[in-house]
């Protein structure tokens, strides 16, 4: 069994920033559970980018406000608590947050932690061992 809590990873290698967001990893590739969980802030007035070629992932907001805007179409989706989107075909997407946005993320394949977004706004795929338990 894992169990893990924010204060666990404050500061460690799972505790990610970035200038447009924050990410906590509470679940990776190297804990064998096939996908990853990251609680995620994305900051107020920011623009970011998005493109995931090699991860399928599914968000969920838990607080705050934005928009999320399909490239492929235009389409443009109010982000708010409660909202769930999810890029089952690799959407090419741009997210504006208006205040602060926490949001739980789940990737598949799993992310190592290690990945870096690209100038397309993907992550590579990095394929990692798990660690046993």
């Amino acid at each position: 069994m894992i169990v893990r809590t924010l204060d666990d990873i404050a500061g460690s290698d799972r505790d990610v920033r970035a200038d447009t967001w924050r990410s906590r990893r509470l679940l990776l590739a190297r804990d064998a559970m096939g996908f990853s969980v990251h609680d995620t802030v994305l900051y107020a007035g920011t623009e970011i980018p998005m493109h995931y070629q090699n991860h399928l992932e599914a968000v969920y907001v838990i607080d705050g406000e934005g928009e999320l805007v399909e490239l492929a179409t235009g389409t443009v989706h109010q982000l708010r608590p409660g909202v769930v989107y999810a890029l089952d075909a690799h959407d090419r997407h741009i997210v504006r947050p208006t205040t602060d946005i926490r949001c739980v993320c789940v990737f598949n394949p799993p992310v190592t932690g290690k990945e870096v977004h690209d100038e397309t706004g993907a992550y590579p795929l990095i394929v990692e061992e798990p660690v046993s338990r």
